[in-house]
């Protein structure tokens, strides 16, 4: 049986990729890793109703001798890496806990993945926003312009990344995902913030106006495009993965309030521009397509339903549920 370890496995993205590979691959064991125990309720997308999955508690930056020490003992074919201290806008205070995460403790761990040899991959999740505000959509070897310090300790990892896989050859693949959605994420991420916010009949701050714009790509196409990644492509290489076309972040409310059936003005109310907010984040994933055959299937009406139906289904507990980030530990 092949052996997935998703890292980060406990947030929304790391669980929908574990569905996804559940759901549709019966000879596939999952093990989730994450730093605390699986979150209560709705956020945990009822993930251990399968059989072929695991999940453990350890923490990557405090506890990464358990961890390694599971690692060697599930010795997972594939890693996928989620893990990492997100939301750029918040990183500018204690920014050195997302370098803590996104640098060091992941280059640790693969300084120690390196001599292993039951890993036949690792998948690193990046991020968009390295490339920083762009007028044309990025390509992979587009210069990198990080606007936070978030996106900073992100570049920093992927960097390591592709000279330990250049010179040690490391088997690895970058993945650099347009802004994920989904059900179970976490109510500070826009688009559960919006549909939470109007189902109780409060207003959202829409940061700027909301004129900046960004590509969005629901969490079960980015699974897909991992899945495919992890067994298709060329090691060593890295891979935008996002449609084709970014959105206002305006035009998001927009939806949102269409599918709420409240109207706009209804849902929200201007604020001042976050600091270091790019003003569009723009994917060109030609090379995915190229390689592995991935292109968006999911779009705005069907991958808004499936977080509207999420958050009506558990709206009792969502609507006191924090709405600001959280840095965790």
């Amino acid at each position: 049986m092949y052996k997935y370890c998703i890292l980060g496995g406990g947030g929304s993205f790391g669980l929908h990729c574990s569905k996804y590979l559940l759901e549709n691959f019966k000879d596939i064991k999952v093990i989730g890793v994450g730093r605390n125990f699986l979150r209560e309720g709705p956020f945990s997308l009822n993930i251990t109703k399968f059989k072929n999955y695991k999940y453990y508690a350890k923490h990557i930056y405090h506890e990464q001798d358990l961890l390694l020490e599971t690692l060697e003992i599930e010795k997972p074919d594939i890693i996928i890496n989620f893990a990492a201290q997100g939301e750029g806008a918040v990183s500018w205070k204690h920014s050195w806990r997302f370098f803590e995460t996104n640098s060091v403790a992941l280059s640790k761990l693969c300084e120690n993945l390196i001599e292993k040899k039951w890993l036949k991959r690792f998948v690193h999740i990046g991020t968009s926003e390295m490339y920083g505000s762009v007028t044309k959509p990025s390509k992979e070897n587009d210069k990198i312009l990080p606007s936070s310090p978030y996106a900073s300790s992100k570049v920093a990892f992927d960097l390591y990344l592709i000279s330990i896989s250049k010179y040690l050859n490391f088997p690895m693949n970058i993945i650099r995902p347009s802004n994920a959605y989904c059900s179970g994420q976490l109510l500070h991420r826009i688009i559960p913030k919006t549909i939470v916010s109007g189902l109780v009949g409060n207003k959202v701050p829409l940061h700027g106006g909301g004129k900046a714009e960004k590509s969005y790509i629901h969490a079960k196409d980015l699974a897909r495009a991992i899945y495919l990644i992890s067994n298709k492509a060329p090691l060593g290489k890295v891979y935008n993965v996002g449609p084709d076309n970014p959105t206002s972040i305006r035009k998001v409310v927009e939806l949102c309030a269409k599918k709420l059936n409240i109207k706009f003005e209804d849902l929200c109310k201007v604020s001042e521009d976050r600091l270091g907010q790019d003003s569009k984040y723009w994917l060109d994933s030609s090379e995915v397509f190229k390689d592995v055959g991935w292109k968006q299937e999911i779009f705005w009406d069907e991958g808004l339903q499936e977080v509207l139906e999420w958050a009506k289904e558990n709206i009792d507990f969502l609507k006191s549920y924090p709405m600001d980030y959280q840095l965790r530990a």
